[in-house]
């Protein structure tokens, strides 16, 4: 898991050829006036789905993780805690692998949480569980993006 300011992107950008496609279209994509919906960057490796959703509270988490494809979350208006972890520490399978959708939920009890805001980003690799939309204090509406990187 890598949590960072949107200026120091560049940074991680030899972690995967794709990034940078992604970065591209979180810091040129007028995300403000984007609809929700898919947008296809490199089709086939890399897309984004923006999201306009109502944060909830911590008991409420529930824990994700993926096998084909990096997340790079980027608050676009609001603030959200995200929860993450360590795949190994999440041994309880909630439920199973969904190959389409590339999700499976998990059960663990050791991790961390952070607070993301605009101007932040999270990026969460196949081996990072996560909790997403979880509330800073009070439920909030948020517009986030979450762009899809290859593995």
């Amino acid at each position: 898991m890598i949590f960072d300011e949107l200026n120091n992107f560049e940074q991680y950008l030899n972690l995967n050829k794709n990034l940078k496609a992604g970065f591209d279209f979180i810091k040129n994509g007028n995300l403000e006036n984007l609809e929700d919906g898919r947008y296809e960057i490199i089709k086939d490796k890399v897309f984004a789905n923006v999201q306009t959703l109502t944060t909830k509270q911590k008991e409420l988490k529930r824990w994700e993780a993926h096998r084909k494809y990096i997340d790079i979350q980027y608050v676009i208006k609001g603030a959200e805690c995200m929860g993450y972890g360590i795949l190994r520490d999440f041994g309880e399978v909630e439920e199973e692998y969904n190959e389409t959708k590339d999700i499976e939920f998990l059960k663990g009890e050791k991790f961390n949480y952070v607070n993301v805001e605009k101007g932040n980003f999270v990026i969460f690799y196949p081996n990072d569980v996560h909790a997403p939309m979880l509330s800073v204090e009070d439920d909030t509406e948020i517009k986030k993006v979450i762009v899809k990187v290859a593995v």
